[in-house]
């Protein structure tokens, strides 16, 4: 179903299903800004009173199937984006759990897809589908894929999943591998990637922050604000020119611990970290160090443009306010 936002435009009637999490929370503004906040209805599993979210909010679970497609037709949606998850380090604690969350509430989207109840969904992958055999330096679009965490595996389940519905019943599922995201908007959610946000808010909060990777451990990150347009930019991309059937692959820059915190210590000269590395430094080492995102540009013109300098100089501004 299509609306009309105030200057009169045709706008899709969106779901953000997970609103209140790290990328969720950005995209939702995003979102509203694009297409009206009246066509923007923000859910998760609680509300959050720090929230930013500044639109229509629901609680709801995305496990629940009836209650999602119970959303979806009151409130007329076309498109959702499936940004509930639980992260690499947190699903490592609780696997079963995280499985669930992880899973479920893709098979129950594409289920009510299939049906064509929902027009178009977006479904977030990540660089933890790779694992040991994956090429660690610029990771093909099509590589050995050996996940070792629950996470990664869920990850590429639901890939595959994604295929399967586009291919076998002609679905419009759209899906990016995302590399670590580094944003000042909400607190870390348990990734293992986390530590490029908890450095900046422990440095200026104490001045000290102590590591949980070692001081070269090289990976894939990127801006959220990047990360956002990327997510819109693929949903608004002519179907007839996306080649990937199950996630694009994305890169923005590559850095460690040790270089991102000398870029902070020119701003904050007396900072001071220490190294204590923990059972996240598997899970990273298991990862990809550099990304070829080549298809990404090539199908619909993806370019990052954040650099780490910029990086560092929006987190310290924001983070201070």
């Amino acid at each position: 179903m299509i609306h009309e936002t105030k200057s009169g435009k045709h706008s899709k009637k969106i779901l953000v299903l997970g609103a209140l999490g790290q990328i969720g929370s950005v995209l939702t503004q995003r979102l509203c800004k694009l297409h009206g906040k009246s066509n923007v209805i923000a859910s998760d599993i609680r509300k959050n009173r720090n929230s930013n979210t500044d639109n229509n909010f629901i609680i709801l679970d995305a496990t629940d199937y009836l209650a999602v497609k119970e959303a979806v037709i009151n409130f007329s949606i076309d498109t959702v984006y499936l940004m509930a998850a639980m992260l690499s380090a947190e699903v490592e604690k609780k696997p079963a759990i995280g499985w669930n969350v992880n899973t479920k509430p893709l098979l129950v989207t594409l289920d009510l897809a299939k049906k064509g109840i929902i027009k178009q969904l977006f479904w977030p992958s990540s660089i933890a589908v790779f694992g040991p055999s994956t090429p660690k330096i610029n990771t093909p679009q099509l590589t050995i894929m050996d996940p070792t965490t629950i996470y990664g595996i869920a990850k590429l389940a639901g890939e595959r999943w994604c295929e399967y519905y586009k291919i076998k019943f002609g679905i419009d599922v759209r899906s990016l591998r995302y590399p670590g995201i580094i944003s000042w908007q909400s607190l870390p959610g348990g990734g293992t990637t986390d530590y490029a946000v908890h450095i900046f808010k422990e440095l200026i909060d104490k001045g000290a922050y102590t590591c949980f990777l070692k001081s070269k451990t090289k990976l894939p990150m990127m801006y959220i604000d990047d990360a956002v347009r990327a997510t819109t930019e693929i949903m608004s991309a002519e179907a007839d020119k996306l080649t990937v059937n199950s996630s694009y692959n994305l890169a923005a820059i590559t850095f460690d611990p040790n270089q991102l915190f000398k870029r902070i210590k020119k701003f904050l000269p007396k900072s001071k970290i220490n190294y204590e590395p923990d059972f996240r430094q598997e899970i990273a080492d298991s990862w990809p160090k550099t990304i070829d995102d080549s298809q990404a540009n090539k199908d619909w013109g993806w370019k990052s443009n954040y650099d780490l300098d910029m990086i560092c100089e929006e987190m310290l501004e924001n983070i201070k306010i």
